[in-house]
């Protein structure tokens, strides 16, 4: 009976961290591009929740998960124009109109919800599952790891993707270079604007798909606030995977094991005050950044506008 009794709650915890982690992934690996081209999203919060509303709009109304994460993924891109138009093209501070992205997106999402559907919160159908053969049988870890919608798996090829990207392809060198020394890629013959707003673009595609799955896989169901910070612990990712997109990875796991301890303790039928079990994602990045915070390696001009002649 304890053996099953343990079975169960790692089954339960590790199922529940791999749903709470793949909208961490695909924002912290989203921000994680916007920040090599110097570009510092702190609006990224705004863009999943507008993607979260797209997303269930897009799931409920066109009855597909795959509408709904591509209505989602436009959502977070609609997002990103402002914060292209505002920061990229016009120069203004990166800090202040994310912060301003964040909060008017929060409030429409939640206004529009109220006027569209009053006081109800539909729900969707529970989304099909991708088994992989064999490595779905394994105990415990099978049903846990391997028994998901294959738009998770999906997110965990874009890793390996973005750091091929990363390393082997001019597109890479040119992000890398127009968050490092933004002059040196204009000389060159690339417009750094451009390339920035390609990075900013592809940002609020992934945090709308993040804010789209959480959404429509992960609550089956959109309510105002519903990504509850999410962007900002993508933000904390980005900035301490130092341009591994692993690292991304292996932290959005982590963080996702401390969100998921609530149901997971719930299952074992161990008694503690949910409030308690919130507090360990925010405790987790507290403790990451006092560790490795001192080490992260930012871009150069991260957060500074970029004027071609101007010095």
């Amino acid at each position: 009976m304890n053996a099953l009794f343990t079975q169960v709650f790692i089954s339960a915890l590790l199922f529940g961290a791999i749903t709470a982690a793949v909208p961490l992934l695909l924002a912290g690996l989203g921000e994680q591009m916007s920040e090599k081209s110097g570009v510092l999203n702190i609006g990224i919060e705004g863009m999943m929740i507008s993607g979260a509303y797209g997303g269930f709009l897009g799931a409920y109304y066109g009855s597909s998960l795959w509408l709904g994460f591509l209505t989602g993924g436009f959502a977070g891109m609609a997002v990103a124009c402002v914060m292209v138009l505002l920061c990229v093209r016009l120069g203004l501070n990166q800090i202040v109109i994310g912060i301003g992205i964040t909060l008017a997106c929060e409030g429409l999402t939640a206004l529009l919800h109220h006027f569209q559907f009053s006081r109800t919160y539909p729900r969707l159908e529970a989304a099909d599952v991708t088994v992989i053969p064999l490595l779905s049988d394994i105990p415990v870890l099978g049903p846990a790891l391997f028994k998901h919608h294959l738009i998770v798996y999906l997110a965990v090829a874009m890793v390996f993707v973005m750091s091929y990207i990363y390393r082997h392809t001019q597109l890479g060198l040119n992000l890398q270079a127009a968050g490092d020394k933004p002059a040196a890629l204009d000389v060159a013959g690339v417009d750094v604007v451009r390339t920035r707003t390609l990075a900013v673009m592809t940002t609020g595609f992934m945090a709308g798909l993040g804010g789209a799955y959480l959404a429509n896989i992960g609550a089956g169901i959109f309510v105002p606030y519903i990504t509850n910070g999410a962007g900002f612990l993508g933000i904390v990712l980005a900035m301490l995977a130092r341009g591994r997109p692993i690292w991304v990875l292996i932290g959005a796991l982590l963080f996702g094991v401390c969100l998921s301890l609530t149901t997971a303790m719930q299952v074992a039928g161990i008694n503690m005050p949910t409030d308690v079990i919130q507090m360990l994602p925010f405790l987790a990045v507290m403790t990451m950044l006092m560790i490795f915070g001192r080490r992260a390696s930012l871009p150069a001009a991260l957060g500074l506008p970029y004027q071609r002649g101007v010095r």
